[in-house]
């Protein structure tokens, strides 16, 4: 069943697939009532006017690309659909005005590979990009450009995003700021919580480590469940990932492996063979002693999920095999 036959087939609810980034995945029933209040954050959030042109190209089996076509509904926005791809914008005419799109990092990434999907990419009015990190390399590159590119934050549960962050012009920044009728807070363990009741059932406790600023904008640290303790040393790979992402442009991951003295001790996995006395270096010049990784490990390939995001458990399981 396509996704518009099942929008208008009378019940309240749809089904949802989640990513499976933090998991199993799954589906979940949501109510298409919070999806309609989802779809008006966002576009009260970029200021959408009705008629503009918004293009579809992310699968609609998941929320990302489900609520691009809710917006639609709900804004009497004019959808452009493409099929989904690496690069989708190559089968976007040029002359085509789109005043909003949404992608994930990696079709950004291919996207500015590109001269001319790059020129079309920087043609499009409001860009937001989910489901997956932004790699400093492509912060750099975006912050540079003249059009409305914003980071989202959120997930299936919270029915897409709950909060942007400005990637582009002066306005670009490290902090995401709540849309509308979002309210926000940490727990005890410093983990975001989230209110948005008229989107998600219930209060939501994530697993993202976040430091909140006095006026309700926060950023986001790094994940609880992506923290090593390494002979009673917690360490946010996240956040060294960044700092190593800085000085080294290959594909890399930190994880961990079972160690008899550290409990677990820090890995860093990479692809490029030859690479390692170069990210040795790095390692010593932008993490502290105490947070070098203990072993460098040449793997085929980082696993990724669906969404491309690194599969921090399928990669901790390749290492422990070695």
């Amino acid at each position: 069943m396509g996704f518009l036959e099942e929008w208008n087939n009378g019940l309240g609810y749809v089904e949802v697939q989640t990513s499976g980034s933090t998991g199993v995945p799954k589906v979940m029933r949501v109510e298409k009532r919070r999806m309609e209040a989802s779809a008006r954050m966002t576009i009260d959030f970029l200021r959408l006017r009705e008629g503009d042109k918004v293009l579809l190209c992310l699968p609609d089996k998941y929320i990302a690309g489900k609520m691009i076509i809710v917006r639609s509904i709900v804004g009497r926005l004019n959808l452009v659909s493409v099929e989904p791809s690496g690069n989708p914008l190559k089968e976007v005419d040029a002359s085509e005005r789109i005043h909003f799109a949404a992608f994930t990092p990696m079709q950004v990434y291919n996207i500015l590979q590109d001269s001319e999907t790059r020129a079309k990419f920087e043609a499009i009015d409001k860009v937001i990009i989910g489901g997956g990190a932004i790699s400093v390399t492509m912060a750099r590159q975006l912050r540079e450009m003249k059009n409305e590119i914003w980071s989202t934050y959120g997930m299936t549960e919270t029915l897409s995003h709950i909060a942007m962050r400005r990637l582009s012009g002066e306005g670009a920044s490290d902090w995401y700021e709540p849309l509308k009728g979002v309210k926000v807070w940490s727990n005890g363990e410093g983990c975001l919580v989230i209110e948005a009741l008229h989107v998600a059932e219930e209060i939501l406790e994530t697993n993202d480590i976040v430091e909140i600023n006095a006026d309700g904008k926060f950023k986001v640290l790094g994940r609880k469940d992506n923290v090593v303790c390494s002979g009673g040393v917690k360490m946010q790979i996240e956040k060294m990932e960044e700092e190593i992402a800085k000085e080294y442009g290959g594909e890399f991951a930190l994880s961990w492996v079972a160690d008899e003295k550290l409990g677990q001790a820090l890995v860093l996995a990479y692809t490029k063979q030859g690479d390692k006395e170069r990210i040795e270096d790095i390692c010593v010049k932008v993490l502290e002693k105490i947070q070098r990784p203990k072993e460098y490990i040449n793997i085929d390939t980082i696993p990724h999920t669906e969404t491309n995001k690194i599969a921090r458990k399928a990669l901790h399981e390749i290492l422990e095999k070695r």
